[in-house]
């Protein structure tokens, strides 16, 4: 991939880039997809609810989306590297403090507030922002695609790793190992280093502000569409990465199934991923977003209405996991197209602040009804319904540059 550069001025080194951004992007979304594996052990070792730790969870997914945007603005004012730091530092912190986390107040702190919070500043949002800013428009959608791959891959490595590491030293010796991959963060995204920018030789009167950005985004019926059905996202994802493997296991299969589940929904989602970035860049991406969602509701329909076998839960973890984060592509390339890179960082902050709060809700719901029912069911119904939704509303969004824009790229 090559980016265009204004001239007089050094481009990026854009395989560096995309390598070390995919590293980071694999690195910081493996310890917190793998947090499923312990809610069992640590359950058990503290004689918790299931609500205590999903909350927890729920927490971390919130944090997550409050930080995203004013990560974004940081990483659109003082530089990737910078924020990232900061990121990784909350993160390793969170991780660590988990370990002796032996009230719920402190599993919230830790698991929750910190680690939510160092993931938005070290997550794969701010890498697809340094590949929106390092390669041309016409690569955007696949570069997306690669660095949530990326992501992906990492969901896929650390299921098994997490759940071998679990059984053979224990989960607070886990998260140890976890803290020292994460401390590779800062080092990768050295690599990064740079913030949005108007370009130079470009017409100072294009140059518009944060806060003029942030009041076109919300000012479009499109980002607010777009906005919605993210939440719909986070719901789907984060409920099944914390839920499915207890599920498993209470219907009476091995709970080795559970972490094989992630795993493939992790693998099958780099294939996911990497064809949603080539079909986003060449296909509409409002109806192929409606596509996947009506897609997520069908697969959930046939897995809660069929027999739960070994069988139908790789299947479904197959199904699931085409369709998990190959709603990022074409999600993030619009805001892209919309309204450009120059504040892609924090307007997908927003965008992702919405993915949160479905998180959230997802993960909260999911131990809060099974707690009062006992069962999954309610929460299952309500993913199907929310798919329905999403995919309604994507399909009236327009898939081109605001006023602003196609006033500038006209004169």
């Amino acid at each position: 991939m090559t980016a265009a550069v204004p001239a007089g001025r050094a481009g990026p080194n854009i395989p560096l880039v995309i390598a070390c951004g995919c590293l980071i992007a694999l690195i910081s979304f493996g310890p917190r997809s793998a947090m499923g594996l312990f809610f069992q052990p640590m359950t058990e070792a503290r004689d918790w609810n299931r609500e205590i730790f999903a909350l927890a969870i729920a927490i971390q997914n919130l944090m997550w989306g409050i930080g995203q945007p004013v990560a974004g603005m940081m990483a659109d004012r003082f530089g990737t590297w910078k924020t990232m730091t900061i990121g990784a530092v909350l993160y390793a912190a969170g991780l660590i403090l988990m370990i002796d986390a032996t009230s719920a107040v402190a599993l919230h702190v830790s698991a929750g507030v910190l680690i939510g919070l160092g993931i938005a500043f070290s997550s794969f949002s701010l890498v697809l922002a340094s590949f929106g800013r390092a390669v041309t428009p016409a690569q955007r959608s696949l570069a997306f695609g690669i660095g949530t791959a990326s992501g992906s891959l990492g969901q896929f490595l650390f299921a098994p790793l997490g759940g071998a590491l679990i059984a053979n030293i224990g989960w607070q010796d886990t998260l140890i190992v976890f803290t020292g991959l994460i401390a590779l963060v800062p080092f990768l995204a050295i690599a990064l280093k740079g913030k949005s920018e108007y370009p130079k030789g470009g017409n100072p009167a294009h140059d518009q502000k944060l806060m003029s950005a942030m009041a076109e985004a919300f000012g479009t019926r499109g980002f607010i569409l777009l906005t919605l059905g993210f939440f719909v996202c986070g719901f789907h994802v984060a409920f099944i990465t914390v839920h499915l493997p207890p599920y498993i296991a209470d219907l009476g299969l091995d709970p080795a199934w559970g972490a094989t589940a992630i795993a493939l929904i992790g693998l099958c989602n780099v294939v996911g991923s990497l064809a949603s970035g080539y079909i986003g860049g060449r296909y509409s991406k409002p109806m192929f977003l409606s596509l996947i969602y009506i897609g997520r509701a069908i697969a959930i329909f046939a897995f809660i209405m069929l027999p739960v076998t070994p069988v139908s839960v790789l299947v479904f973890s197959g199904v699931m996991g085409l369709l998990w984060l190959s709603t990022v592509p074409p999600t993030s390339g619009l805001v892209a197209v919309m309204f450009g890179p120059r504040y892609m960082a924090t307007l997908f902050g927003f965008v992702f602040l919405s993915h949160q709060i479905g998180a959230f809700l997802g993960v909260w719901l999911g131990g809060r009804l099974y707690d009062e029912t006992g069962s999954y069911d309610a929460i299952w119904w309500c993913g199907i319904a929310l798919g329905i939704f999403a995919a309604i509303i994507h399909w009236p969004i327009e898939e081109k540059p605001v006023p602003r824009l196609a006033q500038q790229a006209a004169e």
